[in-house]
């Protein structure tokens, strides 16, 4: 059966971990005949977490691409990581995906980890389906998981379902949409369709009707109908209800048993039936502002959402075909580097395996192997035509954490490495800084930064270890200060002879001109580290030839570059050089250079030095009953709490806290709350620090300076 866009379904299975999404994605394998056997976590047997890492931890890292045939159409179903750690794979996912299923336990409810990926599913505008799993589970409360669906997810949850006898016996639904009763054996698999009792009559037909007004609401003609009759044939409640889910104006609740098999078959039928195609969404958004249909028909674009490596195969890249057909053997070009590549091979994926196909159509998702210079966020299409999509947008990082190799030797190939895992992973960020002196990751949370180091050990075989970043401070200085220098040296020959007058004051953009001296020429530099630094000619009568400027401003630099105080760099300082020696002979650029740079130094000493700290605007979403253990121990951490508002049902905690006290912060919540609270960071500005502090990081960098 040839497939077009319109029979293709691109679903996206999301929710906090343990909901039971890989155990699901195996049973509509299994329903729909793609696999003749049921794995499970357990055995490590399923067709997604097929990875060694995934399975011995029993937690999904990457995102799985699988596919099903159901009927008339080709259901793409992409399985996703539940800890928000990786939620990089998530993001990714949703890019490509028309439809998400959010998957909630019914006995823990709508767990935080299900709220941010909801938050991510509005961003993106992606229709939703809701399915309350382990209803099978002797806990299981779907009412309150309904209802807290409705209170944090908002009045367009609508059930389609319920469990009439949910807990560890349970094997019946009640289908208020085809108002008829599903009961399942005790393998669960195709149920004996039933009538609805009398006693459940009302609650069904009340359920019905609400989802009949969804579907009417959305067309003209059909509230028309509505209106007249009271009713809506199957067909009409159909297309208003495909209307209305593509529109997010409803989320259709379902309920299931995947570990028992019962309930997937149904949900994949109003996948199949309900859900939209890509054809159905609005077009895609490109790099330019315009937009692209998915039109089978239109030129080939192609948009690279996920590169992994792996072992003997090389680099393989997951991508969506967004408009045209691709056929093997094309070329294309990135449009992020005009490069050509040639699609050799072309697979559909279900897990590790991986089928070769000869062409995908616009809206199929799909896999190649071995692009020579193609990455995640790239987009291929015929040459010539600027047409790219709109990038992924990746979270910023939240924590940082310093790598150190078992050797010296080893530094090389633990940076290979961690590059590679960076191109793989667009959430990680790996930052050789010299300033520092350190190699800093910057990552999402400590489970993503313990993975990665998982995956260096193992799949590497390299040793390392986590320490403590240093913190990138900054140095400043808070009154005027006069200095000079005499740089002279004698050692048979040409000589070195250099001697230079300069002031240093604090520097700030709009600050008045200086009156005492007459400045001859001044340049003022935005600093590669941020910070400003305002540099004045001020010489007369020809002390110091102008030729020379250049080096005692280098010399200056230098200093700048690696502060007096502790070897930060420094900023925001006004320099005059205004007298100064020269001789015919001996003086040189390098004399005037360490003369200026000594110059600069003592007089920094002098002019009541400032250490700065990167402060960070943090917000905390976080429930009532752990508020205050989370103020305490931000106080702990020298914050300054800004306000305190209430988001939806959490409570929203704004601070100002200094970087130095935010290492492994994420851990510390996480234990705080359970679990149960969420936190972004970002760089907000550099203040003073205390004397006290100052002193104290002083002294742990004159102790390194020793050490060494």
């Amino acid at each position: 059966m040839a497939i077009t866009t319109k029979d293709i379904r691109n679903v996206v299975l999301l929710g906090h971990s343990g909901c039971g999404k890989t155990t699901f994605s195996e049973t509509m394998l299994f329903e729909s005949g793609a696999i003749s056997r049921r794995g499970t976590i357990d055995n490590k047997s399923t067709v997604s977490d097929f990875t060694n890492i995934e399975q011995e931890k029993g937690n999904s890292i990457f995102s799985t691409l699988m596919h099903v045939k159901w009927r008339n159409c080709k259901i793409n179903i992409i399985d996703t990581p539940g800890s928000d750690d990786f939620v990089g794979e998530v993001i990714s996912s949703l890019k490509v995906a028309d439809t998400a299923v959010m998957i909630l336990n019914a006995s823990n409810g709508v767990e935080v980890g299900s709220e941010i990926f909801w938050e991510y599913t509005q961003n993106y505008k992606t229709p939703t389906i809701i399915v309350v799993n382990q209803c099978d589970h002797d806990k299981s409360d779907f009412e309150n998981t309904l209802s807290q669906a409705k209170e944090r997810f908002g009045n367009k949850v609508l059930e389609v379902q319920y469990p009439l006898n949910q807990g560890a016996d349970f094997n019946t639904i009640v289908d208020a949409l085809r108002m008829t009763m599903y009961v399942f054996k005790e393998d669960g698999g195709k149920p004996e369709k039933v009538d609805i009792p009398e006693s459940e009559m009302g609650r069904a037909q009340e359920m019905h009707n609400a989802l009949v007004e969804a579907a009417a609401e959305n067309d003209e003609g059909l509230m028309e109908k509505f209106f007249e009759e009271g009713s809506l044939t199957e067909e009409e409640l159909a297309k208003g209800l495909t209307i209305a889910l593509a529109n997010q104006e409803i989320y259709p609740v379902f309920c299931c048993s995947s570990t028992n098999n019962m309930g997937s078959g149904r949900i994949m039928g109003f996948i199949n039936d309900i859900a939209p195609s890509p054809a159905d969404r609005a077009p895609a958004d490109l790099k330019s502002g315009e937009t692209l249909t998915c039109d089978a028909s239109g030129d080939v674009n192609v948009f690279i959402y996920k590169t992994l490596s792996e072992p003997q195969v090389g680099m393989v890249s997951y991508f969506k075909v967004y408009s045209g057909t691709l056929k093997s053997g094309m070329d294309l070009e990135n449009k992020s580097n005009d490069g050509m590549e040639r699609i050799n091979q072309m697979f559909v994926a279900e897990g590790k395996n991986r089928s070769q196909v000869e062409e995908l159509i616009a809206g199929d998702i799909g896999v190649t192997v071995k692009l020579k210079n193609s990455h995640t966020n790239d987009t291929l299409g015929g040459k010539g035509k600027e047409v790219a999509i709109a990038p992924i947008e990746f979270p910023s990082p939240r924590i940082r954490a310093a790598v150190k190799p078992a050797g010296k030797n080893e530094m090389e190939k633990l940076m290979k490495a961690l590059f590679q895992i960076a191109e793989e992973d667009p959430t990680l960020i790996v930052e050789q800084s010299a300033t520092l002196k350190q190699t800093i990751l910057h990552g999402q949370g400590q489970l993503h930064m313990d993975i990665i180091k998982y995956r260096i050990e193992k799949v590497n075989g390299i040793s390392m270890e986590f320490e403590q970043p240093r913190i990138p401070y900054r140095e400043t200085i808070t009154k005027l200060a006069n200095e000079s220098y005499r740089h002279k040296k004698q050692s048979g020959g040409s000589g070195q002879f250099a001697e230079v007058h300069l002031r240093i004051e604090p520097y700030y953009v709009g600050m008045p001109d200086t009156t005492d001296l007459t400045v001859r020429s001044a340049s003022e530099d935005e600093l590669p580290w941020g910070g400003r630094m305002l540099f004045q000619w001020c010489i007369v009568g020809g002390s110091i030839d102008s030729k020379y400027i250049n080096a005692i401003k280098k010399g200056i630099m230098q200093q700048m570059e690696e502060g007096p105080l502790t070897g930060s760099n420094c900023q925001n300082i006004r320099v005059s050089i205004y007298d100064g020696k020269m001789h015919s002979v001996d003086s040189n650029d390098m004399a005037f250079m360490i003369a200026a740079s000594t110059a600069f130094k003592n007089a920094f000493v002098n002019s009541k030095p400032q250490l700065m700290e990167p402060i960070y605007d943090v917000e905390i979403l976080c429930s009532d009953t752990v508020m205050g253990d989370v103020m305490g121990d931000l106080q702990g951490r020298r914050a300054i709490i800004q306000g305190m508002d209430a988001e939806g049902h959490y409570q929203k905690i704004k601070a100002k806290v200094p970087l130095a006290e935010m290492y492994q912060y994420s851990s510390s919540l996480r234990s705080l709350t359970q679990g149960r609270a969420k936190f972004t960071r970002e760089f907000a500005e550099y203040a003073p620090v205390t004397p006290d502090i100052q002193q104290k990081v002083i002294n742990s960098y004159k102790a390194q300076l020793e050490e060494v």
